[in-house]
């Protein structure tokens, strides 16, 4: 089946994906240390730091107690005007409600007598930095669950939105496919998957099976034309999701097999 886009599209969005910086998660505070060991569990402990200012890295994990105190508020402040994507983590018993330079949906509260609400803390980690955990996910195996579900319902919602709000047949294909593409990529590069010359044929396979939802679609708007944009949406919605999950699934399985002793 021949795509609706340029392979250049394609080569492009490699580019940009291998082309990715690591930078590690910066952890400090309260307990940054058994934080910082949770998170790398299974994983490249490079990752994550534990020392050093609010720069040149990925986002700031910050761990505070029952207040914050002034030595809190500065760290916060200083990685605000860094422009430091950054998320609290309340560990104490009375951590307060409004906490400086955070958002409210930045703040993960841990319940007392409890540890570290680690796919709590993945899936904040995953909504605050979308694309830009894929790196973060492929050295973290704790947070590619998080990052490859958010990815999957950021990309489907885009295409949700598309395949209703475009009318005119045919125009929203190319963009629908090139975000699917790039979330098939995406998710690759959570895994650790470099999509090169020999699995390419089977990103592409994979991706075409995607596009029978159109298919499904067109036969759906002949039933029912008055809710034509309706469906449009919810098969692109639809569509995108169930390539993201079976991409999840190609993905678990070749780490498997790369994962198996040899004899």
């Amino acid at each position: 089946m021949a795509l609706p886009i340029r392979l250049g599209a394609v080569y492009g969005l490699l580019k940009e994906i291998g082309a990715t910086t690591d930078r590690p998660l910066l952890v400090a505070g309260t307990l940054a240390e058994q934080l910082a060991r949770e998170l790398a569990a299974g994983g490249d402990a490079s990752a994550v730091r534990t020392g050093g200012p609010p720069d040149d890295v990925e986002a700031l994990l910050y761990v505070i107690g029952d207040e914050v105190t002034s030595e809190d508020e500065r760290v916060l402040k200083l990685a605000h005007r860094a422009r430091v994507p950054t998320i609290v983590i309340a560990a104490g018993r009375e951590a307060p409600l409004r906490i400086p330079f955070a958002l409210a949906t930045d703040v993960v509260r841990v319940e007392p007598g409890h540890g570290f609400p680690i796919d709590a803390i993945a899936r904040t980690v995953a909504a605050k930095l979308g694309e830009k955990a894929t790196s973060l996910a492929r050295r973290l195996p704790v947070l590619r669950p998080a990052v490859c579900a958010d990815l999957i319902e950021s990309f489907s919602r885009k295409n949700g939105l598309i395949g209703a709000a475009v009318f005119i047949p045919g125009v929203d294909l190319p963009i629908l496919t090139l975000h699917q593409i790039r979330m098939v990529l995406r998710i690759c590069a959570a895994y650790g998957l470099e999509v090169d010359a020999q699995r390419a044929p089977e990103l592409l396979a994979t991706v075409g099976a995607g596009l029978g939802f159109r298919a499904l679609a067109r036969e759906l708007l002949d039933l029912v034309p008055v809710l034509g944009w309706v469906v449009k949406g919810a098969v692109a919605y639809a569509g995108t999701r169930a390539l993201g999950e079976a991409t999840v699934r190609y993905c678990e399985a070749r780490t498997t097999r790369q994962e198996l002793p040899t004899h």
